[in-house]
């Protein structure tokens, strides 16, 4: 078993649909790399919250957690909330490293994917 788990987190939102595109997100980890293992996350508003998929990792014997952000910018729940928690998870479980990476908005590739997606409605007049 890889000792790292991954947790997709995202805000989550009252509409189930909102979510699909995260869930292709977390299916399309699988699919290019099946040995990992990857949960999502919401902040808010739909369920697994962020310690539910935790627990249910550290339950499963993994000793690194990383916290992986769907989030464009940081904001308050990058800035206090999740670390607030990722340190609560911590005290709770000492022999298990919570991490939180930079939000997915932040890498080169997100942000050049989206202005090609600007681009490529500019081409086909807006």
């Amino acid at each position: 078993m890889a000792e790292t788990a991954f947790i997709l987190i995202a805000h989550g939102a009252r509409e189930p649909a909102w979510a699909l595109p995260l869930r292709r997100v977390a299916d399309s980890v699988v699919a290019q790399a099946p040995e990992l293992r990857v949960e999502l996350a919401f902040m808010e508003l739909m369920p697994p919250d962020l310690g539910e998929c935790a627990e249910k990792l550290v339950a499963e014997g993994f000793h690194r957690i990383l916290v992986v952000p769907l989030f464009i910018a940081r904001g308050g729940h990058l800035m206090r909330d999740i670390p607030e928690q990722l340190a609560a998870l911590h005290q709770k479980h000492p022999a298990v490293t919570f991490e939180l990476a930079p939000p997915v908005g932040e890498s080169d590739a997100v942000v050049q994917a989206m202005a090609g997606h600007v681009l490529n409605m500019a081409r086909q007049g807006g």
